[in-house]
């Protein structure tokens, strides 16, 4: 997913747009999460971005996505450019 979210959209309250962004991105992490795994593949990780523009967005881990997007909202921007790819993720053993 590669998408720019407005933050300001005339008839609604900021709040309520952060809510409906938030649960977009909810939905298609569980889309994703629920896709069946190739062989030998143990999970789906992510590689998240998130910034102002595609150009200016930064790494972030999954679970930080949401409190990012938050932040750019009270920097006062106008829109939040948010990139979520998945991809194979390899368990590592634990050395003993």
């Amino acid at each position: 997913m590669k998408k720019t979210f407005p933050l300001e959209v005339a008839d609604r309250k900021p709040g309520l747009v952060l809510d409906a962004i938030k649960n977009e991105l909810r939905k298609y992490l569980k889309r994703e999460r629920r896709k069946a795994l190739p062989e030998g593949v143990d999970f789906w990780d992510f590689d998240c971005k998130v910034g102002p523009t595609s150009a200016e967005a930064a790494a972030t881990h999954p679970g930080d996505v949401e409190k990012a997007i938050a932040a750019a909202a009270a920097a006062g921007g106008k829109e939040v450019y948010v990139e979520i790819l998945a991809k194979p993720g390899h368990r590592a053993k634990k050395e003993e």
